[in-house]
């Protein structure tokens, strides 16, 4: 079963677990060589036929140039420009949007466009966040509304699911990722899809989604954003190809390229990505999109000599629509006379974009319902609120809880001390749409409304909301002149809730760091508070994987909280009361120190394995353990649980056949509680080392104390096969090990032999 199907199912409510086949691009395998996409409507395929054959070669090269709000003119409009991105005003919209309906010669409607990535007004978890949930309708849930309110303004195009993988948490976008794992991943993918997308997106409230970064941005040199990529056939379709196949299979008709370069070949002039996997071997018909200015900057990257190459090469490439800069509408004519660009190749382009707007249904409801546009109930209804702060419960993952600090006791008096405690702002995260500030319940107004106590509150220090280019790191927390303070509000109080971690504008794009510390002196503020012998529970506000290590030696109770969104305060203290019993888990690993990155739980295993106890192996010396501080998968709850009976249907199984893998999850605590039951595979002698744990399956469950249940996992070719180093897919014979458990440490383990 594909991702896309899984996806779609959980949406219908037809199934409840989740075992997604997310293969990665054609190979051997047939099912692997199918396109993900079916015939197309030849009704459409008609009128994007007809309309074609009258457009001019200066018409065609305006519809496949994309522009800023900052850009676009009445002008560009009367034109036929292709379309528009980041104009949130309903009444421009339609402004714009009748010029070209009844100004322009062809009267094609401009497809407007945002970047909604984890809401437009109501603001769930960060991408991040929400794959902790390890619960895919949170993210579709998200996608939905997202899509809903951006609609109701005019905006048919949402820049998101971003699936880019990743191994770097020094890379400030990874808040907008599902973290390190492809399957994990492509079930979030597919999930955002269908949730904005639905069944048909020509529906007033659906958008066309848009993944990106295609492909590898994740992995940039150093973590820092734009930098290149370099990798192996074997590693790109094994891991970073199957989020973007399985959004494919969902129904994403258009793909963003990205800014960096991959094995020296920039991103958005890269026919083997844009045109041989994603256009022939997966069947895409829709089009690909560049990034912002990023056909321009490939003379940067040294593979173009000036903009009118450029323009040339990505478009022959396979970029179908330019953003912002304006290489090929502005050469286009050259270039055809010079044969540098083929008219054949410049009419694909178009049809793809006309195609996609017949699909959307822009030709018959062009223009902005202006009533519903600018009606406050059209956004943050109450509905969409409470969702949101159930996703934020879901999102969150207990870290540590020694002598069960948590849950409080919303009686007693609480101190609420942090930088972050008060902050509206930075709750919202990175790309936070058009979410306001004043929308969001900070963690001390959360607190406050959920305790029947008193509460107070220290901020103890600040932290910096600048921008990189008047970031000054030193001013992050930089004294200890509100500690007393904030040590004098823990001691008055029966029990701390301290936030802290980092401001939304530490992550997100062009937001790398060079430490995963908590900035400034936020540690020490932890110890003094852990001194005073009060019960504390650190809550995170964070866009990345953290180094933690002293955290946890201080704090009894640490719970990660992500960049909650718009109900994020009443989020945290729904769990910090104990009126939601945590249950995410981390879909990425926490290095002990900066100096374990990348560290990844599915890396491939090396001749000298980390072994502490001797030298000559793959260890660092300054390290005492070879693991991270926190696995993927980890997170615990204020219940105990305890995964068993792990079954497999055969002990042998043909490369076509399939084997049900079953476990069985009790709760053994004293309270109801989520347990994530996950599956994982390896494949211990192959042609190319495998890694030594693959996630291929999870499901979220909640048990009442003393209750069982079994979970069932179906596993076929598409699981225990791999990609080689020329593109193939391969299932070869021998052992695959199967582990389960609740983290990717899990020891409970079969096997079966996959036979010739």
């Amino acid at each position: 079963m594909s991702a896309a199907m899984v996806a779609g199912a959980l949406a219908a409510g037809t199934l409840t677990a989740t075992n997604v086949l997310a293969d990665g691009g054609g190979a051997s395998d047939e099912r692997a060589l199918a396109p993900v996409r079916g015939a197309p409507d030849r009704s459409v395929e008609r009128r994007v036929d007809r309309l074609l054959a009258r457009m001019t070669t200066e018409e065609k090269l305006q519809q496949v140039q994309l522009l800023s709000d900052g850009q676009i003119t009445d002008e560009d409009a009367r034109a036929g420009v292709g379309g528009v991105f980041s104009l949130t005003d309903p009444a421009r919209i339609d402004e714009l949007q009748r010029i070209a309906m009844t100004e322009s010669r062809l009267k094609i409607p401009i497809l407007f466009a945002f970047d909604t990535i984890h809401g437009y007004r109501t603001i769930f978890p960060v991408p991040l966040g929400a794959a902790s949930s390890f619960d895919p309708d949170v993210a579709r849930t998200d996608a939905k509304i997202g899509a809903r309110e951006s609609t109701t303004v005019g905006i048919k195009q949402i820049y998101s699911p971003m699936v880019d993988l990743s191994h770097e948490p020094r890379w400030g976008r990874i808040v907008e990722g599902n973290g390190e794992d492809p399957y994990l991943g492509s079930v979030f993918a597919a999930a955002r899809v269908k949730g904005a997308q639905g069944d048909d997106y020509s529906r007033p409230d659906r958008a066309i989604t848009s993944v990106k970064h295609f492909v590898a941005y994740g992995e940039p040199e150093g973590g820092r954003d734009y930098d290149t990529t370099d990798l192996s056939e074997q590693r790109l379709r094994n891991l970073y190809l199957p989020p973007f196949k399985a959004a494919i299979e969902a129904g994403a008709d258009t793909v963003m390229c990205s800014f960096n370069a991959i094995n020296g070949v920039p991103g958005c002039a890269n026919p083997y990505t844009e045109t041989d996997i994603l256009k022939k071997e997966w069947g895409f018909d829709g089009f690909v999109e560049s990034d912002y200015t990023a056909v321009t900057e490939t003379i940067n990257h040294g593979t173009a000599a000036d903009d009118a190459e450029a323009g040339a090469n990505a478009l022959m490439a396979g970029t179908d629509s330019e953003m912002v800069s304006t290489t090929i509408r502005d050469h286009g004519e050259e270039l055809l006379a010079d044969g540098r660009i083929t008219m054949k190749r410049l009419d694909d382009a178009v049809r793809r974009i006309l195609r996609v707007k017949f699909r959307a249904g822009l030709f018959e409801r062009p223009y902005v319902d202006q009533a519903k546009a600018v009606d406050p109930a059209s956004f943050l209804t109450p509905a969409d609120r409470e969702a949101a702060r159930t996703a934020a419960g879901r999102s969150m993952v207990l870290l540590q809880n020694d002598d069960r600090t948590l849950p409080l006791d919303p009686a007693k008096n609480t101190a609420v001390i942090g930088p972050l405690a008060d902050s509206q702002h930075d709750l919202l995260g990175p790309w936070w749409g058009r979410g306001e500030d004043a929308d969001v319940v900070s963690v001390l107004s959360g607190i406050t409304a959920g305790s029947t106590g008193t509460t107070t509150y220290a901020q103890g220090c600040a932290l910096s909301n600048e921008e990189p280019a008047d970031y000054d790191p030193a001013e992050d927390c930089p004294s200890d002149a509100g500690f007393a303070e904030a040590v004098a509000a823990a001691n008055a109080a029966d029990q701390v809730v301290l936030a802290v971690g980092e401001t939304r504008e530490m992550s997100g794009e062009a937001a790398t760091r060079s430490t995963l510390d908590l900035p400034g002196r936020q540690e020490e503020l932890i110890d003094a508070i852990a001194a005073t012998g009060k019960p504390v529970v650190v809550v995170l506000l964070n866009g990345r994987p953290l180094t933690l290590g002293d955290v946890v030696d201080s704090a009894p109770a640490v719970l990660e909280a992500w960049f909650p969104g718009v109900e994020g305060g009443n989020a945290v203290a729904d769990v910090v009361f104990g009126e939601v019993n945590p249950g995410g888990k981390l879909p990425v690993s926490f290095p002990q120190r900066l100096g374990q990155v990348p560290i990844y739980y599915n890396h491939e295993p090396t001749g000298r394995p980390c072994d502490v106890t001797q030298k000559y192996n793959s260890r660092y010396r300054d390290l005492r353990s070879c693991d991270p501080l926190f696995p993927f998968g980890f997170g615990l709850s204020y219940t105990t649980f305890d995964i068993s009976d792990l079954r497999l249907s055969r002990s042998t199984v043909s490369r076509k056949g399939r084997v049900v893998a079953s476990m069985t999850v009790t709760n053994t605590g004293d309270v109801a509680g989520d347990e994530v039951a996950q599956l994982y595979l390896r494949d211990p002698v192959a042609s190319i080392s495998q890694p030594v744990r693959r996630l291929r399956g999870f499901e979220r469950v909640t048990l009442e104390p003393g209750a069982s249940t079994t979970v069932r996992f179906t596993l076929d070719a598409s699981d225990f096969g791999f990609y080689d180093n020329r593109g193939r897919f391969v299932v070869e014979p021998g052992e695959i090990q199967v582990y389960a458990g609740a983290d990717s440490t899990a020891t409970l383990t079969k096997s079966f032999q996959v036979t010739r």
